[in-house]
């Protein structure tokens, strides 16, 4: 019994004793820690702690990947992945985060903030991250992302930590599968945008090739004055393109689509190109042909352009002449400020553009040309593999215009609307034209009324076209066929004139 209680008495004691080390050595390292942050520089605390890290990580089972910011000079894809990723993991237990927007942006940006841990759970495995930041005291050192950044920088990375025996299914699953859904959370949050050119850039930097604002245009399927068949092609078309990515693969082409949208001005092409971009939730690039030097710039727009956007070249039939210019570019090389250059953009430099090998140099964009006068384009340009889908913008129809009376004045019915959608069909009439009448008024009575009188004045604007069209037309076959009767009266004189000299030299 005595033996029992020495025995406890002693497993106390050496308890206690353990228990009292182990406090000393924790206050220890508690004032040198306090120590080392007072008086040690920046760099030499990084690697005083790093050290120890490392020394005790090599009795444990814990793995830890290192994932900076920047590699090299480059952004590293998978820290900007894991930064838009772990703002939507916040957990909680976190407490501190960071928050911005910009000011044309929509939408607030939510990342972690420095030495913040979030755990995540992927297949049942829990992972521990924790980004790291520390300071670099150089003149010589800039972050691009960091506007702030001067004498003092931050360099920042995230340290993601697990058991070894998941280093496989982190390098073959996890970190796939955060790059693709950081690039979902990117596509759902952005802001939609519209590029345009700048050519005094695109020798430069690349990246300044295009400049951009936001795209505010509010026209959506739901608004646009186009027949039901149509829109639902469309958009069927648009739905089978988005999933079709092995397939193109599979198939060997590029994984890109064209439209022609074709006729007459007012029919409504930007306004299905901007409810295109705001289904599909891409950013437009507006191309300007006439800008470009080159075919050379052509290549550089296409490098320089994003993925998941939409390309609009407008009017293509009279944006530029797409041919074969070298004359004109051996005439135009003295005044070419970019040297030697010929200036000229041709139509196979275009073709290579949207169906050659540079067509390949980006994923799943959508080649958009307009134009009022499809018969004056290329057969080249406009075959199935370049423009894909051939759309008719045509005159408003008794279905797009049931749609603008929805829109504009809100209303279903009305006495008006039968006897308008008879005319409608009989007079040539464009969807903005008609918009334009509606906004005038917002009683639907007096915005039908006046619509009724602006066809009469429209169809009879109509019939005097077409008769001075027909006028022209006769006055133009009247003088062929009087140019045609003075010229076989000339070759008549002529014959008789030859017929007498001959006749002369005989006689002679």
């Amino acid at each position: 019994m005595a033996s029992s209680s020495s025995s406890a008495e002693t497993k106390l004691a050496t308890a206690k004793t353990i228990l009292s080390t182990a406090a000393s050595l924790a206050a220890t390292a508690m004032v040198v820690r306090s120590i080392a942050q007072d008086l040690l520089p920046h760099e030499i605390q990084y690697y005083f702690f790093s050290g120890i890290r490392n020394f005790f990580s090599r009795f444990s089972s814990q793995l830890t990947m290192v994932i900076e910011e920047f590699d090299g000079l480059v952004n590293n894809q998978i820290y900007e992945a894991a930064e838009i990723y772990l703002g939507g993991k916040v957990s909680p237990w976190t407490r501190r985060l960071k928050v911005s927007k910009a000011e044309k942006e929509n939408n607030f940006t939510i990342t972690m903030e420095s030495n913040q841990e979030i755990v995540d759970d992927f297949s049942g495995v829990k992972f521990t991250w924790v980004l790291v930041s520390r300071q670099v005291e150089s003149q010589n050192f800039h972050n691009p992302r960091d506007l702030n950044s001067t004498l003092r920088s931050e360099v920042r990375s995230f340290e993601l930590s697990f058991h070894k025996k998941q280093r496989d299914l982190v390098l073959n699953s996890y970190l796939p599968h955060i790059v693709k859904e950081s690039k979902s959370m990117k596509q759902e949050k952005k802001t939609l945008k519209i590029f345009t050119l700048q050519s005094d850039h695109m020798y430069y930097n690349p990246g300044d090739t295009w400049t951009s604002t936001n795209l505010d245009h509010p026209a959506t399927f739901d608004t646009l004055a186009l027949d039901s068949e149509i829109k639902n092609f469309i958009l069927q078309d648009l739905q089978r393109f988005t999933r079709r990515k092995d397939y193109y693969r599979k198939v060997g082409k590029a994984w890109k689509r064209g439209y022609l949208l074709y006729g007459p001005p007012g029919t409504g092409k930007s306004s299905l190109i901007a409810a295109m971009a705001n289904y599909m939730n891409f950013d437009i690039y507006d191309l300007e042909l006439t800008a470009l030097m080159s075919n050379s710039e052509l290549r550089r727009l296409l490098i320089a352009m994003a993925n998941r956007s939409i390309l609009v070249v407008e009017d293509i039939d009279c944006t530029i002449e797409l041919q074969d210019r070298m004359a004109e570019g051996r005439l135009n090389r003295a005044s070419d400020p970019r040297g030697s250059q010929e200036k000229q953009v041709t139509l196979s430099g275009l073709l290579n553009f949207i169906d050659g090998l540079w067509s390949s140099c980006g994923d799943e964009r959508i080649i958009v040309f307009t134009t009022n006068h499809k018969n004056k384009l290329d057969p080249a340009l406009v075959r199935p593999g370049r423009m894909d889908v051939h759309v008719h913008m045509s005159y408003c129809t008794p279905c797009g215009f049931r749609l603008l009376v929805s829109n504009y004045l809100g209303i279903k019915e009305h006495i008006l609307l039968s006897e308008i959608e008879e005319q409608i069909e009989a007079v040539q009439v464009t969807p903005a034209e008609v918009a334009e009448q509606l906004i005038k008024s917002d009683e639907p009575g007096v915005a039908l009324q006046g619509l009724i009188e602006f066809f009469k004045v429209k169809k009879k604007e109509n019939e005097e076209a077409a008769e001075a069209k027909r006028k022209q037309e006769l006055e133009a076959k009247e003088k062929e066929s009087r140019v045609s009767q003075e010229a076989k009266s000339e070759m008549k004189g002529r014959k008789a004139d030859n017929d007498e000299d001959i006749n002369k030299k005989v006689d002679d």
